[in-house]
């Protein structure tokens, strides 16, 4: 049943709806999915073409607005919003630590999870438009992970798409996990570089945090074992637009003298455990190479595989000399199952989804070749999270499809730019500039 609220500006309804788990035995098991139809106020009795918004990721659930946030403005101008919690995440069959198990043991949590890809999301939303627009096409705005789901929309479903829209999210159409991190490290590191030349008194504030937990067991309130590998990481907040400033400020109070010498202080702890914990969003680490695969081997950890042949990242190397730190960025590890308390259960799970073999394919170059459906992608200069030449090999792979190439933002363009972000890119899909 269907509750219909408001909030300033704006008619919020939730929305369920059933899918099969497995769209190729479609009287096999049902799972449910959540959605939230937004609707200006004004406009809300009046019969309005669909926008479906696919979040980032994978693994988090439809932004939650408040009224009519960010792009979200610009959309409900002339569009029905269906903000769509893809399966596992938000409120859509919730898959983590504690639903997981009900599934049986790793092996069959892997075998489950295996359905939660790109190819799966786009079934999903082929299932629920009918319901939801009649049978109408709708315009997708994908982000991201969600702008990967588009193009998987465009390969293998493309008569559900009346335009396409994405932002940050062009994928490699041939590039397995490894060519990804092989592309992607120089990335990050181009980007820790602009981070000490913006701020360069962080090179000595990482250096020492990183020789504490080097010299230290340093276990958060949460139960998060932190790892100098954990520090590292916290350079993913270097791909979004405020992220270096955010970083900058985290690290500036990292320590407090004690009786027992200097210790990293119980704030600084509580923002670090809240940026490293997964318990939010554990499809990201679970899926996150899995998102990549498409030739008959396995993924099998690429991200640390193919660090190891970037040893300026190793960090007990680095002190052992005077140059700065390297943070790391998107990427996921097997030491995360062992430091996070949300991630340690699934550590064999995630064991099987690496070793998993013969990935179907997420795109269909040829179709796409000629692709009839208006498509207008952002793609963001030196995006950390998506290699830019990638992208653009992609846009010149996709038939008709317009880029707007920027460096004004970074990944999260279509947070901090907001309404102009979607206009421009409603521009270009419509040919209007």
């Amino acid at each position: 049943m269907s509750v219909s609220y408001r909030q300033p500006g704006v008619v919020l309804t939730d929305r369920r709806f059933s899918v099969p788990l497995d769209h190729h035995d479609p009287a096999g098991e049902r799972i449910e999915l959540d959605g939230r139809e937004v609707v200006a106020s004004d406009k809300a009795g009046q019969d309005l073409p669909w926008l479906l918004y696919l979040q980032g990721g994978p693994g988090f659930g439809a932004n939650r607005f408040v009224g009519r946030q960010a792009w979200l403005d610009r959309a409900l101008k002339e569009y029905r919003v269906l903000l769509l919690d893809q399966r596992g995440t938000g409120a859509s069959t919730p898959a983590n630590r504690q639903t997981l198990p009900l599934r049986g043991g790793p092996a069959e949590q892997a075998d489950y999870l295996a359905r939660f890809r790109a190819d799966s999301i786009v079934r999903d939303c082929e299932a629920i438009r009918r319901e939801v627009t009649g049978g109408a096409p709708w315009t997708v705005l994908g982000q991201s992970f969600g702008g990967f789901c588009a193009v998987t929309y465009l390969s293998f479903a493309p008569e559900g798409l009346s335009t396409a829209l994405i932002t940050g999210g062009l994928p490699s159409l041939h590039a397995t996990a490894d060519d990804v991190y092989h592309a992607a490290y120089p990335r990050i590191e181009r980007k820790v570089a602009a981070h000490y030349a913006r701020y360069p008194q962080d090179v000595e504030r990482a250096r020492r945090i990183a020789e504490h937990l080097l010299q230290h067991d340093v276990v958060l309130p949460n139960g998060y074992r932190f790892t100098v590998e954990a520090f590292q990481s916290l350079g993913i907040m270097l791909g979004r637009s405020d992220g270096s400033h955010r970083l900058h400020f985290l690290l500036e109070d990292a320590f407090v003298r004690t009786p027992q010498g200097p210790a990293l202080s119980d704030a600084f702890q509580e923002e670090v455990q809240g940026l490293l914990s997964y318990a939010g969003h554990p499809l990201y680490a679970l899926l996150h190479e899995a998102i990549y695969g498409q030739d008959p081997g396995p993924t099998d950890w690429a991200a640390e595989r193919v660090r190891a042949r970037f040893p300026q990242f190793d960090a007990a190397k680095t002190l052992t000399g005077d140059g700065p730190l390297l943070f790391t960025g998107e990427s996921v590890h097997p030491w995360m199952f062992e430091c996070d308390p949300a991630l340690r259960p699934l550590r064999e799970t995630a064991e099987d989804l690496a070793r998993e073999r013969g990935w179907a394919p997420l795109y269909d170059p040829d179709r796409l070749a000629v692709n009839e459906v208006p498509v207008a992608a952002a793609i963001y200069h030196d995006d950390m999270y998506v290699d830019t030449a990638h992208s653009l090999q992609t846009a010149r792979a996709v038939r008709g499809l317009r880029t707007w190439v920027t460096d004004e933002f970074e990944h999260d363009g279509v947070r901090a730019g907001g309404p102009r972000v979607l206009d421009r890119l409603l521009a270009l899909a419509r040919d209007e500039e």
